[in-house]
């Protein structure tokens, strides 16, 4: 028995190993970044499809979101082990999408690790994890288990500050946005905001939560200014907050519509049909978010006072 738990620790920690790194760029000192096409999550890509990366500071090292699916978290953790030899120790969890927390199992075994997250991430998780255990195969052809999907040990309230040595990064957890569990992680050193799925560019913004919300923590957002910003899909932005605008601007035009359509009462079939047509050749993956996006503004203005 023995003999065969040796040689299976020798397959798993080979296989590991035969995963290549994933290619990052450091866009800030410190601050390494893989950035994924925009594509519909599936077979093909394996929900590899959002930018993660990580922070090194003088004692450890920080991860942003873990990947898509189990084999690109090892990637990840392939890529820091080959730039540096600081230890992991936390991986933060910017919201409960599958392609920003399916990587999570790499970094289970890291000693002294700990996860991170929104203090309503371990909620969501649980409430969406039998869905999302039941359709990995099927729509992304991974197999993932509860394993996978690991709730933060460290839960951000309001604001939290970790140290990774010299390297003090400010975690926040937002009022409900994208989603209810959104966490964006700002880097003194470099004045760099990692925003995740709070800004999408090029990508269409998709609502899993509060589209007033969300624009009331874009709007609290603009007001200040930042060196480097990243978004959970799209390019580097170092205009801040210029290349925020059609974001803001897609999610304004489908609040005006669905009012105007509200107060005509017209009905939700007619709002998925007719709404925010106008923006479709300004956004990628258009066709494949929009209707859901107005179906979830609709259910929440029309309830407003």
């Amino acid at each position: 028995m023995r003999t065969i738990l040796v040689l299976l620790g020798l397959v798993l920690s080979y296989s590991c190993h035969a995963v290549p790194a994933l290619p990052v760029s450091e866009v800030a000192p410190g601050i390494y970044l893989h950035s994924s096409e925009h594509h519909w999550p599936d077979r093909d890509n394996h929900g590899e499809i959002a930018n993660i990366g990580f922070i090194i500071g003088d004692r450890c090292v920080a991860v942003i979101d873990s990947g898509g699916n189990p084999r690109q978290g090892i990637a990840l953790r392939n890529a820091i082990k080959q730039i540096t030899p600081k230890p992991i120790c936390y991986v933060i969890n910017t919201h409960v999408h599958p392609d920003h927390i399916y990587g999570n199992s790499a970094f289970k075994k890291e000693t002294g690790v700990r996860f991170v997250g929104h203090h309503k991430l371990a909620r969501a998780m649980a409430t969406r994890s039998p869905h999302y255990l039941s359709k990995a195969d099927e729509l992304l052809d991974i197999r993932v288990t509860p394993d996978n999907i690991i709730p933060p040990d460290l839960q951000v309230q309001d604001t939290m500050t970790l140290n990774l040595g010299n390297r003090e990064l400010v975690l926040t957890a937002h009022p409900t946005a994208h989603t209810d569990n959104d966490l964006s992680i700002y880097d003194k050193n470099t004045d760099t905001l990692w925003l995740a799925d709070l800004l999408f560019l090029e990508h269409i913004p998709v609502i899993d939560g509060s589209i007033k919300g969300w624009l009331k923590g874009l709007e609290r957002l603009e007001q200040n200014s930042y060196k480097l910003v990243i978004p959970g899909h799209g390019q580097l932005v170092r205009d801040w907050p210029v290349s925020l605008q059609p974001h803001k601007t897609y999610l304004l035009q489908l609040v005006n519509e669905i009012r105007a359509a509200i107060k005509q009462g017209k009905t939700l079939e007619f709002a998925v049909e007719h709404v925010g047509l106008a923006a479709r050749n300004q956004w990628q993956l258009f066709d494949e978010f929009h209707r859901k996006n107005v179906t979830i503004a609709f259910a929440e203005l029309e309830w407003e006072d």
